[in-house]
């Protein structure tokens, strides 16, 4: 299902509904961080998705961190909540989201990088190659919070 990220554009559709969602900045040994590129949209973006009933939010960032990247993850802190309503997401069946998403720090435990149908690449970023990736702002938001290295976590 193809969506239309819309941030602060007076032109965007309503909210129908609002959406828990969870993703994880994972960096390895090297400082690399882990990114998809996604098949709905295709821009870069930190791992992540729809909490679903039954589990914690931290088991649904590393949960869609699996799934999305083939890498298992140990949840380490938090970096922040994002629940901007002037970020709403609009699909083509007509749902239109506001997310709340809470955005957790991990370190990598096991797995090998491999795609998925929501992920067309999964790689490592130099956090000196980020500026040359087709990122939404509000994942750059996310990933300049954990880059920045803050012991409190950041909520909009």
């Amino acid at each position: 299902m193809a969506r239309i990220d819309y941030f602060d554009d007076p032109d965007a559709p309503m909210p129908t509904s609002i959406v828990i969602a969870a993703s994880a900045f994972v960096r390895d040994q090297s400082g690399g961080l882990l990114m998809i590129r996604r098949t709905d949209n295709g821009l870069h973006a930190l791992p992540g998705g729809r909490h679903e009933l039954g589990e914690t939010m931290t088991e649904t960032a590393i949960r869609e961190t699996v799934e999305e990247t083939g890498m298992t993850i140990e949840v380490t802190g938090l970096i922040g909540i994002y629940s901007n309503p002037r970020h709403v997401i609009g699909f083509t069946d007509g749902e239109v989201r506001q997310e709340f998403s809470i955005c957790f720090r991990a370190r990598p435990v096991a797995g090998q990088l491999r795609t998925s149908d929501e992920s067309s690449e999964v790689r490592w970023i130099a956090p000196d190659e980020l500026g040359d990736l087709r990122v939404h702002p509000s994942i750059r938001l996310r990933i300049d919070h954990g880059l920045s290295e803050r012991a409190d976590p950041f909520y909009t």
